[in-house]
């Protein structure tokens, strides 16, 4: 269940998604948080220069493989403004990270790229847990879910 401590951490994934639009790339925000509440990495997309590879999730799983135990990887959180893709769900899976939080679902930024006319995504938006069933999944997070659609709205009719 998301809890008051969940959101905080959830919001600051909105304003990193914020930034990501603000910079003229797409708005998507992530945060690490290890089992102490400690804020360990966070990033935004950095896809606009054109590797679509850059998303702050797969950022994260590259970080902790590099700087955290397998055992702190399993305690960790990965908070996000939108559900993970399956890209960024297998990198998670492979490298132990443990629970997601996420305030927006993958089929929900699904429907607002159809609903905004904007091309579908390249990969099928799958949810987190068909891509890795063992993970704990929490989201969407009702109000900060409308507040990542305004900024997918932003983006694709900019």
């Amino acid at each position: 269940m998301v809890d008051d401590v969940d959101r905080i951490h959830l919001r600051r994934c909105v304003e990193l998604a914020r930034t990501a639009l603000d910079a003229g790339d797409e708005p998507f925000g992530s945060v690490l948080v290890d089992a102490d509440g400690q804020v360990l990495f966070e990033d935004h997309n950095h896809v606009a220069g054109g590797d679509a590879t850059q998303h702050p999730e797969f950022a994260i799983a590259r970080w902790s493989a590099a700087h955290l135990t397998p055992e702190q990887r399993a305690a960790a959180t990965v908070y996000t403004s939108g559900e993970h893709c399956p890209m960024c769900a297998a990198a998670h899976a492979w490298v132990g990270l443990g629970r997601i939080v996420f305030a927006s679902s993958a089929a929900q930024t699904g429907a607002w790229l159809a609903e905004l006319g904007a091309p579908p995504a390249p990969v099928r938006p799958l949810p987190i847990t068909e891509v890795a069933p063992g993970l704990t999944v929490e989201g969407p997070v009702p109000g900060l879910d409308d507040e990542v659609h305004e900024l997918h709205r932003r983006f694709h009719q900019a």
